[in-house]
């Protein structure tokens, strides 16, 4: 067993993240313009401001306007068929995340996502300066 730190944290992230690539592959989107996708999906403003204050990524322009090209994008929020596609990839990723920790003790779960919760903030205040 992986003792609770980075390797084990960084190890997961990996494992979780080629399932997503997996799944975004079949749809020729990248990371980064899922996660444009997501963020879009939440904005209810200026979704240029809202998506660059967020994504940190100095081609957050570029990502946005390649979006609105292949038609998933239209103006400040999804097109019909980017919350189609945002939807869909979400169910499938929900249906192959789900078994692994569904069958989890509630107490585990509230632990890990406590400690989990604990090392993200004090990354971000780290961050932060």
């Amino acid at each position: 067993m992986i003792p609770f730190g980075p390797p084990l944290i960084g190890q997961t992230e990996k494992a979780l993240g080629a399932l997503l690539q997996t799944v975004l592959a079949r749809r020729d989107l990248t990371e980064r313009e899922w996660v444009t996708l997501r963020l879009a999906s939440q904005s209810d403003g200026d979704l240029d401001a809202f998506v660059a204050e967020r994504l940190h990524d100095p081609d957050a322009g570029l990502l946005i306007a390649a979006l609105r090209r292949r038609g998933l994008l239209t103006g400040s929020s999804l097109s019909p068929e980017g919350a189609a596609l945002v939807a869909d990839i979400g169910d499938e990723i929900a249906a192959l995340t789900r078994p692994l920790w569904e069958d989890i003790e509630p107490q585990d779960a509230e632990a890990a996502a406590r400690a989990l919760n604990i090392v993200l903030e004090r990354t971000r205040a780290v961050l932060r300066g």
